[in-house]
């Protein structure tokens, strides 16, 4: 089980990888718009959190280019003019990467469809128990710095 949960991580990274190639992007900027598309628009400091890169010069640079290249756009805040808002640019972002997420979610739901509802069951525990573990070795690997 530990030989397939590895092949399918680094299979997981080496897709995000190709995706962000094809829009464009390196992962690190893919997932920092996957970020504010899924969590909603955010400070810097907020999409740094979010991201584990420092507040300072790497989020700054990881959103310069992602504002080159359209994907995002700041805002001053209205209620408070000195903070930044960052908000992802959905319809370009989905212009860009959408059609091969689409293309994937199909082959899943298909397979998906081939299964028993415990099988779903017991593949929705697993993936949710995986991302939960993940998390929380983020959060250690953090505190370690």
């Amino acid at each position: 089980m530990a030989d397939v949960m590895r092949d399918f991580m680094a299979n997981a990274v080496l897709f995000q990888d190709a995706v962000a190639r094809t829009g464009g992007l390196n992962s690190t900027d893919l997932q920092a718009v996957g970020l504010l598309m899924s969590h909603g628009p955010a400070t810097p400091g907020e999409l740094a959190e979010r991201t584990g890169l420092s507040a300072g010069g790497a989020i700054t640079a990881v959103i310069d280019r992602l504002e080159k290249a359209g994907y995002v756009s700041r805002q001053r805040d209205q209620a408070d003019r000195r903070r930044v808002i960052v908000t992802a640019d959905v319809e370009k972002v989905l212009q860009q990467v959408g059609p091969v997420y689409g293309r994937v979610g199909a082959r899943w739901a298909a397979y998906l469809d081939t299964l028993t509802d415990e099988q779903i069951e017991l593949a929705n525990e697993l993936f949710t128990r995986a991302s939960e573990i993940n998390r929380e070795e983020i959060e250690l690997l953090k505190d370690r710095r």
